[in-house]
């Protein structure tokens, strides 16, 4: 179990450096968008402390692949869950979207219509490559 921990706080801290990079592109598409004009200092501190704390616990997560105990689709499903509520709470805390049911609820569908994608896309290319190996090794 330590051993996934470690290995929870490494991947979390490599990726956690580039959250405020996220956080500069937002503000700088807001800024040029005219959505915001100023920022306080209030909610930049907030902004690059979550972001920071998202990127950190969306880069550790990453390691639920690493349990091999642990069925595929167990780790996806989680994998999964902590990215929406990592997200989540993230964008109602720095108010990037109400709080109202409605805009969870897009936020939601976005959210999970987006993650199926890119699972979909990691599935079709792994199964391509397998196949690919497969019709390499019947031919050896």
């Amino acid at each position: 179990m330590k051993k996934h921990i470690v290995e929870f706080l490494h991947r979390g801290l490599l990726s956690c450096a580039g959250g405020p990079v996220v956080l500069a592109i937002i503000y700088g598409i807001l800024g040029a968008t005219d959505v915001v004009q100023s920022l306080s200092p209030t909610e930049v501190a907030r902004g690059i402390l979550t972001i920071t704390l998202m990127a950190f616990v969306s880069g550790g997560i990453t390691m639920i692949y690493q349990l091999e105990q642990l069925p595929l689709i167990c780790a996806i499903l989680i994998h999964g869950a902590v990215l929406y509520l990592d997200y989540l709470m993230m964008y109602l805390v720095n108010g990037w979207i109400p709080g109202n049911p409605r805009s969870i609820g897009f936020f939601s569908i976005i959210f999970f219509g987006g993650f199926a994608l890119v699972w979909l896309g990691i599935c079709l290319h792994i199964r391509k490559k397998t196949d690919s190996i497969n019709r390499k090794i019947n031919k050896a």
